[in-house]
Order: C-alpha cells, then sequence, then structure tokens
C-alpha cells in the first residue's frame, strides 16, 4: 500500500471511529450529551483532531444520518423484486418499518433529531433522503400506470404514504401506543394496520 492509500486508509477509519463514538453517545446519553469534547474523550484524541475531519456536531450528525438512509435504501431494495406494484409497495412499507424498528438509534437520528436537517438547509442538499424518496416514488408510479390512485400525483401518493409509516414508526419507537403492547403484538399491530391500508387502496 502507497502512502497516499495509506493516508486515505487513516482518515476513513478515524473518521468512522468519530461516527461510532458518536452513535455511542447519542444511545448512552441522548442527543443533548454529544459534544466535539465528550466524542474526543470516547476516541482519546483532542478536541483539535475532530475538527481536521469535521466541520462542527451537525455535520457528525449528518453523517451518521447519511449512514443510516444508506441501511434505509438497502432495505428498500431487497423488495424491489416483487412483481405485482401494488404488493410491491406495500412491501416497501413493511421494509421501512422494520429497518425503523430494529434500527432506532438511527431512525431518531434520521427523522427526529433537528440537528442534521440544518446541515441540509444550510448546503441545501439531501442526497441520501431524495433516493430513499426517490424510490418510493418510482413504486407509487408504477401502482398508477396499473390502475390505482387514479388522477392522483405520485409524489403527493409516496408523501402520505412515507407519513403514514413514519407516523407508526415513531409511535413505536417513543412508545406512544395507547395501550402497552408486547414486541409480538407490535407485530401484529402493525401487519393488521398494513391490511387496511391495503384495503382502502382503490
Amino acid at each position: 500500500m502507497g502512502i497516499a492509500e495509506r493516508r486515505t486508509k487513516q482518515k476513513a477509519e478515524m473518521k468512522q471511529a468519530v461516527l461510532n463514538a458518536a452513535l455511542s453517545l447519542f444511545i448512552d446519553e441522548g442527543y443533548e450529551s454529544i459534544s466535539i469534547r465528550k466524542i474526543a474523550e470516547r476516541i482519546e484524541y483532542s478536541p483539535s483532531t475532530i475538527y481536521l475531519y469535521f466541520k462542527d456536531k451537525d455535520e457528525i450528525l449528518f453523517n451518521l444520518h447519511d449512514l443510516g438512509f444508506e441501511a434505509l435504501y438497502k432495505h428498500q431494495l431487497e423488495v424491489q423484486s416483487v412483481p405485482d406494484p401494488l404488493e410491491r409497495m406495500m412491501a416497501h412499507g413493511r421494509a421501512y418499518l422494520k429497518f425503523a424498528i430494529e434500527h432506532q438509534e438511527y431512525y431518531d437520528i434520521m427523522f427526529i433529531v433537528r440537528s442534521p436537517s440544518k446541515f441540509i438547509e444550510k448546503y441545501n442538499h439531501w442526497d441520501s433522503g431524495d433516493r430513499a424518496f426517490g424510490l418510493l416514488t418510482k413504486n407509487v408510479r408504477e401502482c398508477i400506470d396499473a390502475g390505482y390512485f387514479k388522477g392522483q400525483n405520485s409524489e403527493s401518493v409516496a408523501f402520505l404514504l412515507w407519513s403514514v409509516v413514519h407516523g407508526i414508526a415513531s409511535l413505536i419507537i417513543r412508545k406512544r401506543l395507547i395501550l402497552p403492547v408486547s414486541d409480538s403484538s407490535i407485530s401484529v399491530l402493525v401487519e393488521e394496520s398494513m391490511k387496511v391500508f391495503r384495503s382502502l387502496i382503490r
């Protein structure tokens, strides 16, 4: 390995160490606990070293947010082989909920914590989010081509569907369900809700 390759590898490893420490802090102590100083303490480097790789805390959280969207996108891709467009869209929703429930710490950073949105607004790009939403919109467009959602705009329908599954995910993650339920009951509740939603689509 040459010098340039070694430096690139070391830089990538250092950035990943910072992200791992930030995620660990988020899980252990919550968003408010994350600071450059605390991250530096976890990886046993000086705070000034962190600034060589990230501008500030918002950029660190934005990068964690991006990693979450990469994982979500992979979940979305897993259902794209379902041949029927409507069943594929429903599978898409289930994949989204599965990701949210299994990766709650990432979901919080992606959709609940406000810090990443500050970075998005400042630099005016959200490639990972656009790609995930674009795949959902594509699924909806194919449903429209198959005769569903007649007269509707694909992006409006996709936004509605996203809002529905996001609401379900948020209620589960934030433990806002009206009645205490077990994990097995949650899975049943989710599946029954998806069936009801499926029955309303014409």
